[in-house]
């Protein structure tokens, strides 16, 4: 199974190996599949090409999950990662914040993470620019919540 993908700058080729036949010798509980995937990300603008292999298992059966669908798995991997956790730090950078104690980190990630739904929810694509509006204007803020 093998995807191609252009986008940012950079043309990302992706296949997966899958195999069943490792499982009786792997001391994993539940293993049900073990897979090699191949990346190639080939830099458009300066032509330089990298790749890499990367190796897992999973407890999904061939049955539940199948080499596209663990491919898809991998790829998504990441979405966490970019649609909250990046956001979080680069527009609120929670990386450097001083509430270390008690409940106020949750407090404060929740507080952030309803500001950022929020911003969703009424179409912001680009939360760092609706953020930037919102400290602009007295009546934006209050608009989104409905008053």
């Amino acid at each position: 199974m093998e995807t191609v993908d252009k986008g940012h700058g950079r043309l990302e080729r992706r296949s997966i190996q899958v195999s069943t036949a490792l499982n009786d010798y792997l001391r994993f509980p539940y293993v049900g599949q073990v897979f090699k995937i191949r990346r190639s990300v080939l830099e458009l603008k300066t032509g330089r090409t990298r790749t890499e292999l990367v190796y897992g298992l999973t407890s999904l059966s061939p049955q539940k999950a199948s080499p596209e669908l663990l491919l898809q798995y991998n790829r998504g991997h990441w979405t966490i990662e970019n649609r909250s956790h990046y956001v979080r730090d680069f527009s609120f950078d929670e990386d450097r914040l001083q509430i270390r104690k008690g409940n106020g980190p949750r407090i404060m990630a929740t507080l952030r993470n309803i500001a950022i739904n929020l911003l969703r929810l009424c179409g912001a694509t680009n939360i760092a620019k609706a953020l930037r509006a919102c400290q602009r204007s007295k009546t934006l803020p209050l608009a989104l919540l409905g008053y």
